[in-house]
C-alpha cells in the first residue's frame, strides 16, 4: 500500500540532505511544465527547502497553449520564476546545421535546449537542477537524453505515475494540475497516444507484473529493454596499465 504522507516526508528529507551534502544554501531550479512532475517535485523542494530557495523556469518554445498551468503552479507556491522563451535559440540552431535535422533531432532539441538554460539559470543563481521524470516514463524510456532526463538531483524517478498523482494530491497542489493530461510537448500527442497503452497499466505492470494484453506487455518490455542506456552511466574505457 502506498502511504503518499510518509512518502512525502521521506522525499523532504532526502532533498534535505542532498542540499547538505552537495550545496548548503543552493537553490533549487526546477523546469516547470504545468503538468503533476514539474509541480510535485516543485512543491516538494519547497516544503524541504523553503519557497525563497526555489526558482521555477518555465520555457515556452514560441506560444504554449497550457502555459496557464505553469504560471498556476508558481503562482500557487508563491516561488520565483523566470519565462525564458526558447524559440530562436531552438530555430538559431536548425539555421546552422548544413543538413536537414531528421525528425527525432528536431523533436529531442527543444528539451535539450532547455536543459541548457535551467543548467544557465542554475549557475547564475547558485543553483541545483531538479530532474522531473517518474519510474513510469523511465521505464519506457519516455524521456530525452541529456534534456528532461538530466538533472542534479530526482525526487520522483521511483515513483510511478499513479503515486506521483497521490504525492500532488497529499502536498495540497490544485486538481487541475495533478490530473492534467500528460502532452509530450514535442508533438503535440499525449503521452499515451504516443505509448500505446495507458499509465495506468503501465505502473499496474511495474509493480505487480500483471497484465492482460500480450501486446501490450510486449510493447512495455520492448521500450524498457532498448531504452535502459538512457538510465545508465555512459560507457568508458578502462585501459589495462598495469
Amino acid at each position: 500500500m502506498f502511504d503518499a504522507k510518509k512518502v512525502k516526508n521521506d522525499c523532504i528529507a532526502w532533498i534535505q540532505d542532498f542540499f547538505e551534502k552537495n550545496g548548503p544554501g543552493c537553490n533549487a531550479v526546477v523546469g516547470i511544465s504545468g503538468g503533476k512532475d514539474s509541480s510535485v517535485v516543485a512543491a516538494l523542494c519547497v516544503q524541504a527547502l523553503g519557497k525563497e530557495r526555489v526558482i521555477g523556469v518555465l520555457m515556452p518554445c514560441g506560444v504554449q497553449h497550457d502555459i496557464d498551468m505553469a504560471q498556476l503552479l508558481v503562482n500557487h507556491l508563491g516561488i520565483r520564476h523566470y519565462v525564458i522563451n526558447i524559440q530562436e535559440a531552438v530555430e538559431g540552431v536548425k539555421k546552422a546545421m548544413p543538413f536537414a535535422l531528421s525528425t527525432q533531432s528536431k523533436t529531442n532539441l527543444p528539451p535539450r535546449i532547455r536543459m541548457s538554460v535551467l543548467y544557465a539559470v542554475a549557475q547564475s543563481h547558485n543553483g541545483r537542477v531538479a530532474n522531473t521524470c517518474n519510474l513510469s516514463e523511465d521505464w519506457v524510456g519516455y524521456s530525452t537524453r541529456y534534456g528532461d532526463a538530466a538533472g542534479d538531483f530526482s525526487p520522483c524517478s521511483h515513483l510511478t505515475v499513479q503515486e506521483v498523482k497521490l504525492l500532488g494530491q497529499e502536498l495540497g497542489l490544485p486538481e487541475v494540475l495533478v490530473n492534467k493530461v500528460p502532452i509530450d510537448g514535442l508533438c503535440g500527442k499525449t503521452d499515451e497516444e504516443n505509448l500505446g497503452f495507458t499509465y495506468a497499466e503501465l505502473d499496474r505492470y511495474i509493480r505487480t507484473g500483471e497484465i492482460e494484453d500480450e501486446q501490450k506487455k510486449a510493447r512495455i518490455d520492448h521500450l524498457h529493454r532498448v531504452n535502459q542506456f538512457k538510465l545508465e552511466l555512459m560507457p568508458s574505457f578502462v585501459p589495462d596499465i598495469t
